[in-house]
């Protein structure tokens, strides 16, 4: 099996940390995004889609989507789990994931995409929704702030892919300036234990 990916991207760290904290080796290949590599006759017959990253197997067949990749790891190597355990738990993990994402991991890269222009030979930017965007992000971090005033993590005391993919959105986020502020201490707390984990290097 290998992954196609573009290293700097974070849906690519997402996957990238989700294999870590299990322990799995994988062969990367990376895609120039910016150069429209990912957009090419031969990528297009692997991943519809065209996004990054994406699961070739071993048999030529193929698997897109970050949570898909992550939800077909965590079958096939059900250790160190990071999807939930008991149902609730699983339940938990999936509510705080869909939130993250839409609410904050969304918002960040319509901003980027809008109001940067990084994609605009492939896409019309719309630089007023980008900035919006980018006001939904920052609003959004309050919600967080709160939640983990009484969560060691998003999904209580148990670390997991909705984790993972917070950090990766927050890291990205700087690029936009979206940080974190003095308001935020619950947040800053949870930053700094998530960012020393082995896996937060990969």
């Amino acid at each position: 099996m290998k992954i196609y990916e573009t290293s700097t991207a974070p849906n690519a760290r997402r996957v990238r940390m989700f294999l870590a904290e299990k322990g799995i080796d994988m062969e990367y290949v990376q895609l120039d995004i910016a150069g429209g590599e990912n957009l090419n006759k031969e990528m297009r017959s692997k991943n519809v889609t065209t996004k990054i990253p994406f699961l070739e197997f071993d048999d030529g067949s193929h698997l897109g989507e970050t949570m898909a990749m992550c939800r077909y790891f965590e079958e096939t190597h059900p250790e160190t789990p990071l999807l939930g355990t008991d149902p609730l738990q699983k339940a938990l993990v999936e509510m705080w994931q869909r939130r993250v994402e839409l609410y904050f991991f969304n918002m960040v890269g319509m901003c980027f995409q809008h109001t940067t222009g990084y994609f605009k030979d492939r896409m019309n930017p719309i630089a007023a929704w980008g900035e919006e965007a980018g006001k939904n992000a920052v609003a959004f971090l309050d919600v967080l702030e709160d939640h983990l005033a009484d969560n060691q993590y998003l999904a209580g005391d148990y670390f997991s892919a909705a984790d993972i993919t917070l950090l990766c959105a927050l890291d990205f986020a700087r690029v936009m300036k979206i940080k974190l502020q003095d308001k935020h201490v619950n947040l800053q707390r949870w930053y700094e234990q998530v960012s020393q984990r082995d896996s937060a290097k990969a």
